[in-house]
């Protein structure tokens, strides 16, 4: 049986990307890791035999991610990393790497097609982008393989979570603790997340036939702790405070909760709040942080399975959405009406 460049790979201990840039006289690689591969290519029949299938495959074993960074955070933000993380561990089980895409090489500017064209990567993950930037309407209309753990879009296959879950699940969860009076505060609305949540809950409330008035709705003017800090501090003069708040982003939520508490609101006691997320420091923030847990593992592993099968056959492109289900999960930061 003929190897596979992922086998090759394996027992060179290099990526198939590097074997096939080293078989197809391309890429930046040392003299010696060159000398090495070429050398095991010439002792063995049995890897020569097989290198002509790694030539005529035409990959380059290389995906490339996208992060149009609106957020202006990066990717130090919790909910990113860990589905970035999920989706290379995924995609690395078969013999990919992962190379992060930008618009200029060098002095040269270039549109991400151009670059993916260039680069001659096998797909693209748009981990955030912006729908109107004409680089990613060129690249999503095109053939080539994309998925995005964001953005929608036509011709394009996203994956992330249930929104309209994760609001109801707040909703009944209020109405389980015997609220009545609810509210939210939203990140920035030109997150698609931030406007989708903040619409479930407009909608949900009316289905439930719960009053609300524009004052129980906050938007944050930015996405960190300091913007939700600002937001509590403004909840704080409202007149008639709702008794529970969902915040649409942990990271916001701990500063709403800050917020609140510096003007001598107590949380839970006089208002609870659920964040957005279950970032791995809700659990140990005080008050310990009530949320709705996204399972940014599933997003990670879906996206990169979707992807794949992409780059196996681009001729099933096409516009779809899968929503991964959310949880909530109960802590210090809410408690029942007495």
């Amino acid at each position: 049986m003929k190897k596979t460049i992922i086998e090759v790979a394996k027992e060179l201990n290099l990526s198939p990307s590097t074997i096939s840039k080293i078989v197809n006289g391309k890429g930046r690689i040392s003299k010696e890791t060159r000398a090495r591969v070429l050398a095991y290519v010439k002792e063995s029949e049995y890897v020569a035999m097989s290198s002509a299938r790694i030539l005529s495959s035409k990959k380059s074993w290389t995906i490339g991610v996208i992060y149009s960074d609106i957020s202006l955070i990066g990717f130090e933000h919790p909910h990113f990393s860990r589905i970035l993380q999920s989706f290379m561990d995924e995609v690395e089980k078969e013999g990919y790497e992962i190379t992060m895409i930008v618009s200029k090489i060098g002095d040269n500017e270039m549109t991400y097609l151009d670059w993916c064209r260039n680069k001659k990567v096998d797909g693209v993950l748009i981990m955030m982008g912006n729908i109107n930037n004409p680089n990613i309407q060129q690249l999503v209309s095109s053939s080539f393989p994309v998925v995005s753990a964001d953005i929608v879009m036509e011709n394009l296959l996203s994956v992330f979570s249930d929104d309209f879950m994760g609001v109801k699940q707040f909703i009944d969860f209020a109405l389980d603790l015997g609220f009545q009076h609810l509210g939210i505060v939203t990140g920035p609305l030109i997150a698609r997340s931030f406007y989708n949540r903040l619409d479930h809950f407009q909608t949900l409330m009316k289905e439930y036939q719960l009053p609300y008035q524009s004052s129980d709705i906050y938007v944050s003017d930015g996405f960190g702790f300091g913007h939700g800090f600002t937001i509590g501090k403004q909840i704080a003069q409202n007149n008639n405070i709702p008794e529970i708040f969902l915040v649409t982003s942990d990271v916001i939520a701990f500063g709403v909760i800050r917020g609140l508490q510096s003007q001598g609101i107590r949380v839970p006691e006089d208002v609870s709040v659920v964040g957005y997320d279950d970032i791995d420091f809700a659990k140990h923030y005080v008050p310990s942080l009530t949320t709705i847990r996204q399972n940014t593992s599933e997003i990670g592993k879906q996206a990169a399975h979707h992807l794949m099968r992409l780059i196996a056959d681009p001729s099933q492109k096409k516009q779809d959405i899968q929503l991964i289900p959310v949880q909530l999960i109960e802590r210090e930061s809410t408690k029942r009406k007495e």
